[in-house]
């Protein structure tokens, strides 16, 4: 399989109520800006580019890192997969952008 974006919000579940999430979400964007993969994280999620193989290995690592943070996980995913097309990351937002 291709290219793909894959957006993912991962974040512990299960803990303390009102507690702060920031440090086990830095664990998983860690790993993503470590995997040297085109990426970026907004207040809601990580989007990253790649192969299957190499995005979903990122996912896995970002959530096994997040997992150190509590008992629970919860992992929210979507994926555009297009074979064939990279540069997606920005390429998408850019033909919004001429639109409006």
């Amino acid at each position: 399989m291709g290219a793909m974006l894959v957006a993912f919000s991962v974040a512990p579940s299960g803990g303390p109520t009102g507690e702060s999430v920031a440090e086990a979400v830095a664990a998983a964007v860690r790993v993503v800006r470590e995997s040297g993969l085109p990426n970026q994280t907004d207040a809601m999620f990580t989007t990253i580019e790649g192969t299957w193989e190499e995005c979903f290995d990122v996912v896995r690592r970002a959530t096994e890192a997040v997992g150190g943070h509590g008992p629970r996980v919860s992992l929210v995913l979507k994926a555009d997969i297009r074979p064939g097309h990279t540069g997606e990351l920005h390429a998408k937002v850019e033909r919004l952008e001429r639109h409006l």
